[in-house]
């Protein structure tokens, strides 16, 4: 497919200087003066258009130079990535180095999971997104990291080994090669509850109907209860035993606390939990794309939450929000302009009672008035 477009970045300076809620999570701003990259949203000053230059990833940022910022805390920020829409291979391999595939193994295994080779993924990577595999998963790293610092009371080893580092002295190491301080010294000290393990916040992006999507769950046989998601970790699946309990935490986001005997399973832990609640779903993109066909409209502007209940383990080839599994040859004609969210556009068809038998009687009144 085709690189995605260069950033506009007098648009993204806009966007900055009034704090517009709508691009966290589409760009980082990186102030030139201080060293630092921010989300739209940092309640600090906005600095002058010419000390600022935006990027599309944290990765990005952070490879040019620039580290977090403390107080708008880009690790959380809604995972939005730039990549979505333009490589199936990118997005399957970010899936992968979100669960932690970089962690124990290289970017050569990555590519042989991908059927593709080493050297075309790097291309890839660096075509679409800017940066190497390698890059992006420490990113990854540090922000899970920074994520435990703020929010829980881990030791710093807990952290090291939880965020997928190889070691305390790595972790060390690169907090203080990024932040010019030990991870100690970010650390936010509050009374946090001590039982119910690891606990953290997930965010995502305004709509989205969480009482609709629990009852998804909740109908296809997940444990639901309490207002909130439930999931037994298993040592075959998820590599060690425990739980994961997720439930809503206001608007924007998700409290997700994670009992597990070996936190080293955190990061596919959260990378499944996002992909169950579809923490990335972007309702505006999906919106403008869906629209333009007269039966989708009326139902997407009806109901712009709509969320896709993830599956637990994926080891689909294709995008999610693009599969039409199942599908009769008459919602694949009609979904071929629906690209890629094909799958929001058949799930707003089935939630409004349209049937593939309703699909095809429109398609025979269509082709009569046509005639």
């Amino acid at each position: 497919m085709e690189t995605p477009p260069p950033l506009d970045q007098d648009a993204c300076y806009r966007a900055a200087v009034t704090r517009d809620v709508r691009f966290d999570g589409r760009f980082f701003g990186c102030v030139k003066t201080t060293g630092i990259y921010c989300r739209p949203v940092c309640p600090a000053r906005t600095p002058k258009r010419g000390n600022m230059t935006f990027v599309a990833t944290a990765a990005a940022a952070e490879v040019a130079g620039f580290r977090a910022c403390l107080r708008c805390r880009p690790e959380t920020a809604p995972d939005l990535g730039a990549w979505r829409g333009t490589s199936n291979t990118v997005s399957r391999a970010l899936t992968l180095i979100e669960a932690g595939a970089l962690d124990d193994g290289d970017v050569d295994t990555l590519a042989g999971r991908l059927g593709v080779g080493e050297r075309q993924l790097r291309r890839l990577f660096r075509q679409h997104l800017g940066v190497a595999p390698v890059s992006v998963a420490q990113t990854r790293r540090v922000l899970l990291a920074k994520a435990l610092l703020h929010e829980t009371d881990l030791t710093m080893a807990e952290v090291a080994h939880a965020a997928g580092f190889g070691s305390v002295r790595r972790f060390n190491e690169t907090f203080q090669t990024l932040y010019d301080r030990p991870p100690s010294a970010l650390r936010r000290r509050a009374e946090r509850p001590s039982d119910g393990g690891v606990r953290l916040s997930l965010s995502y992006r305004e709509p989205c109907d969480l009482e609709a999507l629990l009852a998804a769950l909740a109908a296809r046989g997940d444990t639901v209860g309490d207002g909130g998601w439930i999931r037994a970790l298993r040592p075959d699946v998820d590599g060690t035993a425990g739980r994961v309990t997720v439930t809503p935490a206001g608007p924007g986001r998700l409290a997700v606390a994670v009992e597990a005997g070996d936190l080293k399973v955190l990061p596919g832990v959260l990378a499944r939990v996002r992909r169950v609640f579809d923490l990335s779903a972007d309702p505006e993109a999906i919106a403008r794309d869906l629209s333009p066909d007269p039966l989708l409209a009326p139902l997407v502007a009806a109901r712009p939450g709509l969320r896709l209940p993830g599956t637990w383990i994926d080891a689909g080839e294709d995008a999610p929000s693009d599969r039409l599994d199942g599908a009769g040859p008459g919602l694949i004609r009609r979904a071929e302009g629906w690209r890629p969210w094909r799958a929001y556009g058949a799930l707003h068809l089935a939630v409004a009672g349209i049937s593939e038998t309703d699909l095809d009687q429109m398609e025979k009144t269509d082709g009569r008035q046509a005639a």
